[in-house]
């Protein structure tokens, strides 16, 4: 069983078409959706967890490519570096899917990094730039 992080890009002509439901029912691949950004009869994207037995992951994702959707890998991450926290919470009144949180009842800062959907609000919003985005080498 595999999980990764990809980013899928629609092109107009293809983003009504029910890609998601198709890659469970077809390929038995399960998506959690992170992120997503689609538009009828405009340009599509999402950023997507999928996990599958390695055999469902590489037929979906031909099926996916052949249809002119663009699969791309998650290449980069947000990093939170705790030292130069200064604990104030800015970044976890921004964080959409609470990968930054402030713990209770000590009110310090934390950081899960599989909550993340790289959206880099947290990098604007930071003082003290405590987290960085971190690039990785593709597939």
């Amino acid at each position: 069983m595999i999980k990764r992080k990809v980013v899928l890009r629609f092109p107009a002509s293809v983003v009504e078409h029910p890609f998601i439901s198709t890659l469970a029912k077809e390929y038995n691949i399960v998506a959690s959706i992170l992120k997503a950004n689609i538009n009828p009869r405009k340009e599509g994207n999402m950023v997507v967890e999928l996990t599958a037995e390695d055999i469902d992951y590489e037929k979906g994702m031909d099926f996916l490519q052949t249809r002119g959707v663009l699969v791309q890998p998650l290449e980069q991450q947000i990093i939170w570096l705790e030292d130069r926290c200064t604990q104030c919470g800015a970044c976890t009144v921004i964080c959409p899917t609470n990968a930054l949180w402030m713990k209770r009842p000590e009110m310090t800062v934390s950081f899960c990094s599989e909550k993340c959907v790289v959206c880099e609000r947290c990098l604007k919003g930071c003082p003290a730039r405590a987290v960085e985005a971190l690039y990785l080498s593709g597939e």
